[in-house]
């Protein structure tokens, strides 16, 4: 039977000293060195948790990637100044696709003429393009621990990653579908349009609605975001059983869609601190090193 060696000198241990079987010996801090016959002791502590890399440039480029949707309402300001119709536009009874309509005229019975309809449509592809890039590369490891500062995975709970891999989908479900809106204009005489624009409330609801319980009980922001995705779910039922017959449908559209862009934004408010946060001890540390 082998014995582990001393790491000194490298002499074998006496009779006295030699470890009991099924034991673990560490040499020099190396990983656990076990003789002929011995076993390892079963350890979970290592295993039981993961850190997630949180401050990696391709986190970083995600989380602001996903708060540029905010860049959405700025655009729209722009394109409603700029509003020819013959009647100002009303974000009460106003589509927001009117916004990005081709051509001046009447469509679907309404009045539109939207001169910057290119920036309209170009903010609609930005908007869907940062979302898709943000569910690409962020990971759902950051997204299980991204609320609560210094959390650890626990991969042998399925629960929380599936949920943030829900997360990510839905999230480039719903990008995708505001790129076509911008790609495929109301009065381009496609239904992809319609079809984009149900992508983006439906998905981009059920994820804010996943994420904030994902996050419950680990960050505030988790019952704001929570509030985001139950506001557009149900105003995109409201409009669902009226076929969106209601005396304002603009702002029934937007109770919409305006909340998943900033129940978007918040989560990546939330992301990119965390990473930033993270990013700021990692340089500290380096520097703390270099001193040393």
């Amino acid at each position: 039977m082998l014995y582990p060696l001393s790491y000194e000198g490298a002499h074998p241990l006496d009779r006295q000293s030699r470890p009991a079987l099924d034991t673990v010996t560490s040499i020099q801090g190396a990983e656990p060195y076990y003789a002929q016959g011995m076993s390892p002791a079963p350890s979970t502590a290592a295993s039981a948790t993961v850190i997630p890399d949180t401050t990696s440039t391709r986190q970083y480029i995600g989380a602001w990637s996903v708060l540029s949707v905010l860049q959405y309402f700025a655009a729209e300001a722009a394109v409603i100044l700029a509003w020819a119709g013959p009647r100002p536009y009303d974000l009460r009874t106003g589509y927001i696709s009117d916004l990005g309509a081709l051509r001046c005229g009447v469509f679907d019975g309404r009045d539109v003429c939207s001169p910057l309809n290119w920036l309209m449509n170009a903010s609609f592809v930005v908007q869907g393009l940062g979302m898709l890039l943000g569910a690409l590369l962020l990971g759902s490891g950051l997204l299980c621990v991204a609320a609560l500062g210094g959390a650890r995975v626990q991969p042998g709970r399925r629960k929380p990653w599936l949920a943030a891999v829900w997360v990510r989908l839905l999230t480039a479900t719903a990008g995708a579908g505001t790129v076509i809106v911008g790609l495929v204009p109301e009065d381009a005489g496609s239904g992809w349009h319609y079809t984009g624009a149900l992508m983006y409330f439906i998905a981009g609801a059920a994820a804010l609605l996943v994420l904030g319980f994902l996050w419950l009980r680990k960050t505030v922001m988790s019952w704001f975001i929570l509030a985001c995705g139950a506001v557009s779910l149900a105003a995109l039922v409201t409009g669902g059983l009226t076929r969106m017959e209601v005396p304002e449908p603009g702002a029934l559209e937007r109770l919409m869609g305006y909340p998943v862009t900033v129940g978007v934004a918040a989560a990546g408010l939330v992301i990119a601190q965390r990473v930033h946060r993270q990013r700021k001890q990692v340089r500290a540390a380096a520097s703390l090193g270099q001193a040393l």
